[in-house]
């Protein structure tokens, strides 16, 4: 028990230790991993045991470190297309086992990628010469095959796996030889610094050692599976320059076509860009080589990679991206309609990019592929395929997106402007960091949680309200100053917000960053607290093909308020006010070469609000949804001004209808719905009846009177009617008169956009 142990442990402990050692002393485990080396599955059990092990242990780091085993299909896909490549392209007839390649996995984990690569190349090269080359290929393998790994455990697990690998292939490592897997952090360039304790000091040289690798070895083959971490941990001055600047001829992620990128807020800071950054820029130092990994299929067609996309089409001549989809987050399905599963057990969807660099222009081009499916449909086909069987098609990536999947922009729709330009400022919706903390249904429920949260101390805080750690830079200690500033709490810092559609709640507002509310957005959330005003919500992607991708609110927004787990919400407020006081001088938040052009065209200046109503009118129209459902999910919507100003008049009073519908401030008599049985009002569960129209909240009461398309009525991510019943699951429903409204303005929806629908067809845009 000592080996394992840092200090003295209790006896009971020592018992249990000392028996574990002992069961494990009496199986050979030699054989054990001898049978499943020849097996070939890769079903290496110290490998599951491991994951198995931490997603018990420590969910929180195996989610930021990104500790998913790579299933063997997708290991053996990339290992046999790299091995390939390597004959086809740079002429090494070898491949894998030829003296020349220099290998790297920057991100090794249990070393599943260098493993497959030493089977094929030991396979390949004893079938060609022979069982007497073994040691030969075995020197070429210890000195030329390189891997990282941060974590202790892996990189434990790592070295034993390829001893044991191969032993399993008759040349086991002798006395003084090691694989080169070294402990470090691939995305950092400060070495540790020389120690004489014996554990720092073998630290000390595993960081030399792999820095002399980092900056200097010219590596032919990077490959593997890096972490996925949005919000990355690996900051730093080195993965700064990495990604901003045009680092040894390596165009930088935060630009495109000469320019900066201008976004407000870019997932360029995930781990698995910086990680294909790193290796495009040492593939780049080494002027030729392949870059293999599977990763977050984002980066090929999400606008804020525009600039990443551009890099890598400069820097490589042959780029191959295998789109495994499963994104449960998108809620991704075959183009049949049937279930598409993840390879993975997580809901991001994730692709195979395989990047080449050979300078033979003859041989350039951009390929893509769709792969859809079970888990297991995807498995059999790659097992079955590698890059020259999977039917790759090629595509034209075209500015101003670049993007890695087949696109043709529709050119008349580029030239109308976006929301984006029409209302200068904007923001993202409000980031909590802690809803259940910050956000609450009624103003005295927010009150009690501020007085009660402020007067603790900060590790009682932390558990009764189930914070966890901090992170993400929300702190319960500074979430409590930020409550203490200037003497309060105070009531009047409580505001409504609009959480979802229809579902305005309240939180404690201060505007300071990183204190209650960990990203208020206080300078544009202002101009919504400082008078009166509305503000358009909008996505910069749709990611629900013909939903409303709008709506209205005259209160400050969450992030996700119509947007769910894989965009953001966007506030346009329709105008800006000079102050932090409530105040009535105000200006509009629309560009003012857009009033000109519309003064031109029809001869008087439209109101504000006409603009905003035209705007949400054509936002709502079925036919726009459907005819740039492509563009919409690309980036912020951009709007057909009519050249007719009778047209512009009939959208915008078609649209005015609606915004007073969206804000509950007209409600039609029709249709009769009605709250119905006896007993409370508690919500315990959601069950809608489309044969009698009603909606269960318990098994007493009841809505009556909502059709199916009422029901099944989006807007943005959200079905509005089920989504506000199934948060307040658990809760008594305070306002049921307020739920039949909201079916109420649903159902006119649906009639107005008819109505627009039939206004929408005779617009002709105009050129602005």
């Amino acid at each position: 028990w000592h080996y394992i142990s840092l200090g003295q442990v209790s006896q009971q402990m020592e018992v249990m230790v000392d028996d574990i050692a002992a069961l494990l002393n009496a199986v050979d485990v030699r054989a054990i991993m001898k049978q499943y080396q020849e097996s070939g599955k890769g079903d290496e059990p110290i490998i599951h045991f491991y994951e198995t092990f931490l997603a018990e242990y420590d969910p929180e780091t195996r989610e930021r470190r990104g500790v998913y085993y790579t299933p063997q299909p997708v290991v053996s896909y990339i290992v046999r297309s790299v091995n390939i490549l390597l004959k086809d392209r740079f002429g090494l007839s070898e491949g894998l086992a030829d003296e020349r390649v220099k290998l790297l996995d920057p991100a090794a984990g249990t070393m599943t990628f260098v493993a497959e690569a030493i089977r094929l190349a030991f396979k390949e090269f004893t079938e060609k010469y022979g069982e007497g080359v073994k040691e030969k290929l075995k020197r070429h393998i210890l000195q030329n095959y390189y891997a990282f790994e941060l974590l202790m455990a892996p990189y434990a697990i790592g070295h034993m796996k390829i001893g044991f690998l191969l032993e399993s292939l008759g040349i086991p490592l002798k006395e003084g030889e090691r694989f080169q897997l070294y402990l470090t952090n691939t995305l950092e360039m400060e070495e540790l610094p020389e120690s004489r304790f014996p554990g720092l000091a073998s630290l000390s040289e595993e960081s030399h050692k792999a820095a002399r690798i980092k900056k200097n070895e010219p590596i032919l083959v990077i490959m593997g599976n890096p972490p996925y971490s949005g919000i990355s941990e690996n900051i730093n001055e080195w993965t700064e320059r990495l990604l901003k600047t045009d680092i040894d001829g390596v165009q930088s992620y935060y630009k495109v076509d000469g320019k900066p990128l201008g976004e407000k807020k870019v997932w360029l800071q995930d781990d698995y860009v910086k990680f294909l950054r790193f290796a495009q820029w040492k593939i780049n130092k080494t002027g030729k080589g392949i870059v293999a990994m599977i990763t977050n299929h984002s980066y090929i067609d999400n606008p804020t990679f525009r600039g990443m996309r551009q890099s890598l089409l400069k820097t490589f001549d042959e780029i191959y991206i295998l789109d495994l989809h499963g994104n449960s987050l998108k809620r991704e399905t075959t183009p049949e309609g049937l279930p598409d599963e993840n390879i993975f057990d997580i809901r991001q969807g994730v692709a195979i990019g395989i990047f080449v660099k050979h300078g033979k222009k003859e041989l350039r081009g951009i390929y893509h592929l769709d792969l859809y499916g079970s888990r297991e449909e995807k498995y059999k086909w790659l097992e079955t395929h590698d890059i020259t069987n999977a039917g790759y098609k090629p595509i034209k990536p075209v500015k101003p997106f670049y993007f890695f999947v087949p696109y043709s922009p529709n050119r008349d729709y580029q030239t109308w402007p976006s929301i984006s330009e029409i209302f200068p400022v904007s923001s993202t919706g409000i980031v909590t960091a802690r809803d259940k903390l910050t956000i609450h249904y009624t103003p005295e429920e927010v009150w009690a949680t501020v007085i009660n949260f402020v007067r603790m101390n900060e590790e009682d805080a932390r558990r009764f309200y189930g914070l966890g750690s901090d992170k993400k830079g929300w702190k319960v200690s500074l979430a409590q100053e930020d409550l203490k500033y200037n003497g309060g709490p105070h009531r009047d810092k409580i505001v409504p917000v609009l959480y979802r559609p229809f579902d305005v709640r309240y939180t404690y507002y201060t505007g300071r960053d990183s204190g209650f509310i960990w990203r208020p957005r206080y300078k544009v959330m202002r101009h919504m607290l400082a008078g009166e005003n509305v503000g358009l919500c909008g996505s910069r992607q749709a990611t629900r093909e013909g939903i409303p991708p709008a709506f209205i609110t005259t209160n400050i927004v969450d992030a996700h308020a119509i947007t769910d787990a894989v965009s953001i919400t966007y506030l346009f407020p329709l105008y800006l006010y000079p102050s932090d006081l409530v105040s009535k001088d105000k200006k509009p938040n629309i560009a003012d070469w857009l009033f000109e052009k519309l003064k031109e065209a029809y001869g008087f200046t439209p109101e504000p609000e006409d603009i905003l109503a035209y705007i949400y009118a054509v936002l709502y129209s079925p036919t726009y949804r459907q005819n740039f459902t492509n563009e919409l999910k690309i980036d912020f919507p951009r709007i057909p001004f009519t050249k007719e100003a009778e047209i512009f008049k009939e959208m915008a009073e078609l649209g005015k209808e609606l915004i007073d519908l969206h804000l509950l401030r007209k409600i039609p008599d029709e249709p009769k719905i009605k709250y119905e049985g006896h007993g409370d009002d508690m919500v315990e569960f959601v069950k809608y009846d489309p044969e009698s129209g009603r909606v269960f909240i318990n098994k007493n009461k009841y809505f009556v009177g909502i059709t199916t398309e009422m029901w099944e009525y989006m807007i943005g991510g959200y079905q509005v009617l089920q989504k506000y019943l199934k948060d307040r699951k658990g809760r008594r429903l305070e306002n049921p008169i307020r739920y039949i409204n909201i079916v109420k303005a649903l159902a006119q929806t649906i009639e107005i956009q008819k109505l627009i629908d039939e206004v929408y067809p005779q617009i002709e845009p105009s050129t602005l």
